[in-house]
């Protein structure tokens, strides 16, 4: 399985991550999943987001490797911005290929949601003039939790 992992300081291209997975008919299915900075009720000005390098794409390795095992993968993208970001700006890629499209759209979900609560990210915003650091989200880490029991469980979630 082709695999790329990687951190962007820079913006994201939307076409980068099908162009890459191509692979000349082996798969039925491609499935991506773009992440953008969301301005929450016109409230926030920038998003600035930080990670621990080494250690947050050791961590993105693992999360594919448990998606690959799980679904066949035949390829996956996992692409990260940090740094300085605007609403609007996406901030993650997410992207598989699969011989079915079962299987690409649960691998990707999985790999999303478990992105959001095991990777070493953090994120403030910049809200009337004041950088505020963002908690994480109980329902990711609910959604995160389901996916690791259906794991142990061998079966959806």
């Amino acid at each position: 399985m082709k695999t790329r992992i990687e951190i962007r300081n820079g913006p994201l291209v939307a076409a980068e991550p099908s162009d890459w997975l191509g692979d000349a008919g082996l798969s039925g299915a491609q499935v991506q999943f773009s992440g953008q900075v969301r301005d929450e009720q016109g409230r926030v000005e920038a998003l600035h987001l930080e990670h621990y390098p080494g250690m947050t794409e050791s961590v993105l390795g693992t999360i594919v490797e448990q998606a690959r095992q799980k679904w066949h993968l035949n390829g996956a993208w996992v692409v990260h911005r940090v740094g300085p970001m605007e609403p609007g700006d996406d901030i993650v890629q997410v992207a598989v290929s699969a011989a079915h499209r079962q299987a690409a759209f649960e691998a990707c979900a999985f790999i999303m949601d478990l992105l959001k609560t095991r990777a070493p990210f953090w994120k403030k915003e910049l809200i009337g003039g004041r950088w505020f650091w963002v908690e994480a989200r109980e329902r990711d880490a609910e959604a995160a939790a389901a996916w690791l029991r259906a794991l142990s469980a061998h079966e959806p979630p």
